[in-house]
């Protein structure tokens, strides 16, 4: 076993943040060898009971939970920042190019490289991402996440139509393809597969129904797809599902809305696909920075409260214009503060930082196994510098509560705050 002393965050059931100034955690092995959290409190309350075992002192630091990005796209690592009137012409211009470069496995295993390294310099300890139509862009992405020990949850994309030469893939190989990922990657270790149609007007019914029927055949995979996000976007979904009673309902009718089920965006709803996300377990995966940088719109955190779905934070590189957690959190607070149907919210940063670590696993149905710092969770944190800028520093110092210690990160700070990023109970 191994303990480190520094102040501690942590998330109690209901999503309120708990903190030690001084605390005190514990990893070692549980029975199957996995790196776990074994105790985290106060430092005071703890340290006799490990007698024996070595204690790291870090003065001045803050260990938190490894963040879990709940929406990303590893090959658009390189697409971040490219100007584009809106989401329809960014793909045409900027993605669709960039992603059929991926054909050369070489190219995707260095880009594997390239992503996971910034997720883990910015303390993403967890992501859920998407990778290209191409097979092999999955395996690079999994050997490389292997190798390093991370919990990653990752699918290939599924698009058959309204998709160019070089990214657009084959209806039934597709399917094949799929399964055959399914059962090499679901479940190899801290790895986990997502069945990834693009987004639904890029996917026939034909592959629709089949990524259904494969998300029946294994119902512990996750799934992950685009809706709502832009109203040219929902214009041209409903011209092709006319069937369907919303854009969101097109996955329902295609048995795509379950636990594990994650959507991306997710701002132009009404209260009845409100309440199909929270009846069905889906969750979504709010990106704001991405929805403020291509005019998509504004996530509505007063009807999701209101009406009760689980949703957590992303990044959504790269149409989102960051990997950095706080970039994302603090886009968030503007967003709740500005693009509310009713008047404006204040999302307290206890909650923006839950829904970044506790309350994005709890929507990955992954609560209690990371994105926290309780007994039994998976030994994945950060060691965050709360002066790492002379900014930060003067700010943090002037901090009168937790409230304001956290808020002063979330607007401050950057991958220059994280220390110390583990991983399975190892630095990287």
């Amino acid at each position: 076993m191994q303990a480190l002393r520094a102040a501690l965050l942590r998330f109690a059931d209901d999503g309120s943040a708990l903190y030690d100034e001084d605390g005190l955690l514990v990893i070692g092995p549980d029975a199957t060898g996995q790196k776990v959290v074994r105790a985290a409190g106060a430092y005071s309350a703890l340290h006799a009971n490990y007698p024996g075992v070595a204690i790291e002192h870090l003065p001045g630091r803050i260990i938190a939970p490894g963040f879990i990005d709940l929406h990303v796209h590893f090959p658009q690592t390189d697409v971040i920042g490219s100007p584009a009137e809106g989401l329809l012409p960014w793909l045409e211009d900027y993605t669709f190019p960039h992603e059929a470069r991926f054909s050369d496995p070489a190219y995707a295993r260095g880009m594997a490289s390239f992503f996971l390294d910034e997720l883990q310099r910015n303390g993403v300890t967890t992501a859920l991402a998407f990778c290209t139509s191409h097979p092999h862009s999955v395996d690079a992405l999994m050997e490389e996440a292997e190798r390093r020990r991370l919990r990653l949850v990752a699918g290939k994309v599924l698009q058959d139509r309204n998709s160019p030469d070089g990214v657009r893939d084959e209806t039934e190989q597709s399917l094949i393809d799929t399964e055959t990922l399914i059962r090499r990657w679901h479940g190899r270790g801290r790895l986990g597969y997502a069945i990834t149609p693009r987004f639904a007007p890029s996917c026939s019914e034909a592959q629709l129904r089949g990524a259904g029927e494969l998300a029946a055949r294994y119902p512990d995979t996750w799934i992950q797809s685009h809706v709502a996000e832009n109203k040219e976007e929902i214009r041209w979904a409903r011209e092709l599902f006319p069937a369907s009673r919303s854009y969101l309902a097109v996955y329902q009718d295609f048995g795509l809305m379950r636990e594990r089920a994650i959507y991306a965006h997710c701002i132009h709803f009404d209260d009845a696909d409100r309440a199909l996300m929270r009846d069905t377990g889906a969750a979504a995966a709010v990106s704001p920075t991405s929805n403020l940088f291509l005019g998509s719109g504004f996530f509505d955190y007063e009807g999701a409260r209101r009406i009760g779905f689980r949703h957590g934070l992303a990044s959504d590189v790269g149409g989102g214009t960051s990997f950095c957690p706080f970039h994302t959190m603090l886009a968030a607070y503007c967003v709740g503060r500005e693009g509310q149907t009713k008047p404006g919210i204040s999302l307290s940063p206890q909650n923006l930082w839950w829904q970044h670590t506790a309350g994005a696993a709890q929507a990955l149905g992954l609560d209690g196994v990371v994105g926290n710092l309780q007994p039994g969770c998976e030994a994945d944190f950060v060691v965050l510098d709360p002066r790492a800028t002379p900014l930060l520093a003067r700010k943090t110092t002037h901090a009168r509560n937790l409230d304001e210690l956290l808020f002063s990160l979330i607007v401050l700070a950057d991958d220059r705050a994280v220390e110390r990023v583990v991983v399975d109970g190892l630095a990287r």
